[in-house]
């Protein structure tokens, strides 16, 4: 089984006894994600540090240990679909621009058609590619 994890997932891989961490030791299941996402957990080092409770070097050792269990795609891979994601997100008027902030993740689903793992609530209420939480995930495997 295959799926694409936003942000705030691989984010979870740093908590120590992490859900996502140890489903991401089963080797029937694969995850991608696009590399923007290497950027945010970058961007967001200190705060996963501080969440986490870890210090630099566990960030460091963890974020290698994500980078060999993840898929991380490339911008070129997708980037056909964000046409797609535009004309989706003005399906959601006023909060279009809370869509398009998860452009990336959701042109990798549609171009993989993959179903999506994240906690974005909104992505819920379109019907272009599956949303999961983790618990549903869970459910499913």
């Amino acid at each position: 089984m295959k799926f694409v994890v936003d942000s705030n997932i691989l984010f979870n891989f740093f908590w120590k006894n992490s859900t996502f961490r140890k489903i991401c030791e089963r080797r029937e299941l694969e995850f991608f994600s696009p590399e923007y996402a290497l950027e945010e957990i970058k961007k967001y080092k200190e705060e996963i540090t501080k969440k986490a409770k870890i210090s630099e070097k566990e960030f460091n050792n963890i974020r290698l240990d994500l980078i060999n269990r993840i898929n991380f795609t490339p911008l070129e891979s997708y980037v056909s679909e964000f046409n797609n994601i535009k004309k989706l997100a003005e399906k959601f008027g006023e909060k279009s621009n809370e869509i398009l902030k998860d452009v990336d993740f959701i042109a990798l689903a549609l171009k993989l058609n993959m179903p999506l793992l994240t906690h974005d609530k909104l992505l819920k209420e379109q019907n272009e590619i599956q949303i999961l939480t983790i618990k549903e995930f869970i459910e499913i495997i």
